[in-house]
């Protein structure tokens, strides 16, 4: 994982705009959207941990997908879409790159299945990329889960398990990004 440790979370809303946004962009993945939405928060209010403040922005999220203006729900996607697609070959994100890292082991045929089921899904959601904690599943178990989800064609379910995944991935990152926590 990243040599990027977590400030102790006392500490987050009195940090810099730039160091806020650092923050973000380990846990989630570097976005502009995000930062606006988010940094305020983490300015404005204290949490007790990094999973009480990855809640508040769940909330966030939750907030602008369940909301009826256009622009809201293009907000989110915005942000949903700075997760790389699973099985790329070019990932930006050095926590992506690493969670993934299985799924781009094993057979072709299975990574041309993969990119093929990335293109379905972004035809059935445009403006979505599929996003889901990877947590060591092999493609097959991936697969599967986007299968069932482009059949299910439900793009507020979409919003509301893209919120959730990017959620558990940023847990997972800040336990291990997470040195001692008061």
């Amino acid at each position: 994982m990243s040599t990027f440790s977590l400030p102790s979370i006392a500490t987050v809303p009195s940090l810099s705009t730039m160091d806020r946004a650092s923050i973000l962009d380990h846990l989630f993945e570097p976005c502009v959207p995000l930062h606006t939405l988010s940094v305020g928060l983490i300015h404005e209010e204290t949490f007790a941990s990094y999973d009480d403040l990855i809640a508040a922005i769940a909330m966030q999220l939750t907030d602008l997908s369940e909301s009826s203006s256009t622009s809201d729900k293009e907000w989110l996607e915005k942000i949903l879409r700075a997760h790389p697609r699973l099985g790329e070959k070019s990932v930006d994100s050095a926590q992506s790159r690493e969670e993934q890292a299985q799924l781009n082991a094993g057979a072709e045929s299975e990574a041309q299945d993969l990119r093929i089921y990335n293109e379905e899904y972004e035809r059935m959601f445009p403006g979505l990329r599929y996003v889901v904690f990877v947590n060591g599943r092999s493609r097959p178990e991936i697969m599967k889960d986007m299968k069932h989800r482009i059949m299910t064609s439900n793009i507020k379910a979409e919003h509301s398990a893209a919120i959730k995944a990017m959620c558990e991935i940023a847990a997972d990152r800040a336990s291990k990004m997470t040195t001692t926590q008061s």
